[in-house]
């Protein structure tokens, strides 16, 4: 029996802001009679991630594929492999049976095929809804939490600045630092986005960056003794500015630059001089490097969930087919919260 997949590929490399024309929704059988010797995975793709990183796949070029292998080159016509949760529909693995349902690395479409070493594991829901293990319990929460602690090391009445506050990642960097005691402050792309970090996720307070003229006399309104932390998502001139507005043995975790992801002509320039005489610590992380802390991780933000001390912050989409407006729409500041595409149902 053959199932017909459908699945996104970008028909080029994409260097610059990425457009509905660079994508293309292909179709192609995959046979679900298994050879029993193929020790294969077919898993039916139920919730898949999108976030900025896959953009440094598309390129033609960046310093990032040659560093990781979650972010290795993306090659124009072939399927694109993302976090995901799924069911599997066949299996020759003795590890995983017709049914289990599974977290790791799916492909942008509605099937994938896992040879034996994937990256792949049965989930244990706990109770809680498929999407919230792709974000708030997958690896942008582990982002936010490693990131956060393992880095940052937050104390009780620390200043903490977070950009991109309403992103994947933000979000939960702003109320694990609220629940660790600290003052914290965002900034996002629209009133809406302000109006929701202060009344939905208990930020001390927030600005819309889009209407500063200028952020560093910004930054010193909303911070007048000084920034202990900034988790930086958005590198550039926020980054410039904050370094500037760090306190002595200031600690900054660099966990994405999307402001330079379009624009290679543009870099953050930070005064070095403030790095050294202030004692910053920057440091730049990927989650896979904390897969150590994974279980603490998971064991800490589901009670959050529990007790309603953590708010999920979701932006879910419906269908294959919505995969490039998805991923399109963080590049355009649309996006409220952690991005998801519903692919099926369980």
């Amino acid at each position: 029996m053959d199932v017909v997949n459908r699945y996104i590929t970008i028909n080029n490399h994409v260097n610059g802001a990425p457009q509905d024309s660079d994508f293309e929704l292909k179709a192609s059988p995959i046979a679900l009679s298994l050879d029993p010797a193929s020790n294969v995975v077919i898993v039916k793709n139920l919730y898949v991630s999108i976030d900025p990183y896959q953009l440094n796949r598309m390129k033609s070029f960046s310093a990032s594929q040659k560093t990781s292998d979650f972010a290795v080159a993306i090659v124009p016509g072939e399927a694109i492999d993302t976090y995901g949760v799924g069911k599997v529909v066949a299996s020759t693995n003795p590890e995983f049976d017709k049914g289990d349902i599974v977290v790791g690395l799916l492909n942008w479409g509605e099937f994938t095929v896992i040879k034996a070493g994937g990256m792949l594991n049965k989930l244990n829901t706990m109770g809680f809804p498929l999407s919230y293990h792709v974000g708030i319990l997958g690896f942008s929460g582990l982002t936010a939490y490693a990131g956060l602690f393992e880095i940052c090391k937050p104390k009780k009445g620390e200043k903490v600045f977070v950009s991109a506050a309403l992103g994947s990642v933000g979000n939960l960097v702003g109320q694990f630092a609220k629940l660790s005691g600290c003052y914290v402050v965002g900034c996002a792309g629209s009133k809406e986005k302000v109006a929701l970090l202060k009344e939905k996720l208990g930020f001390d307070d927030a600005f819309n960056y889009r209407e500063e003229t200028d952020l560093n006399s910004t930054l010193k309104s909303y911070f007048p003794n000084g920034i202990d932390i900034y988790f930086d998502n958005v590198g550039g001139e926020m980054q410039e500015v904050a370094v500037s507005n760090m306190n002595i043995n200031g600690r900054i975790a660099v966990c994405g630059v999307i402001s330079e992801y379009l624009d290679s002509e543009k870099r953050a320039a930070p005064s070095m001089i403030e790095v050294i005489y202030k004692r910053i610590k920057i440091q730049g992380f990927l989650a896979g490097d904390y897969l150590n802390i994974f279980g603490d991780f998971l064991s800490t933000t589901c009670d959050h969930l529990r007790t309603g001390k953590i708010q999920p912050l979701e932006d879910i989409s419906d269908g294959v087919e919505s995969i490039p407006s998805a991923f399109i729409s963080l590049y355009r500041g649309q996006n409220i919260g952690k991005k998801i595409v519903k692919i099926a149902e369980e």
